[in-house]
């Protein structure tokens, strides 16, 4: 996944953590999951042409 470790993904989400805090973690990673979800859409129907 991106090169990316266990160890840096924690890191990553530490600073998240930090950054919004914990009443707002669970609609930032909702917005995320939606944002990932609608690249890989994205880039599943650009492969179908």
């Amino acid at each position: 996944m991106f090169g990316l470790g266990l160890t840096e993904l924690l890191v990553i989400l530490v600073l998240v953590f930090l950054i919004f805090g914990a009443g707002k973690l669970p609609k930032v990673m909702e917005e995320l999951g939606k944002g990932a979800k609608a690249f890989k859409k994205a880039t599943d129907s650009k492969k179908d042409k």
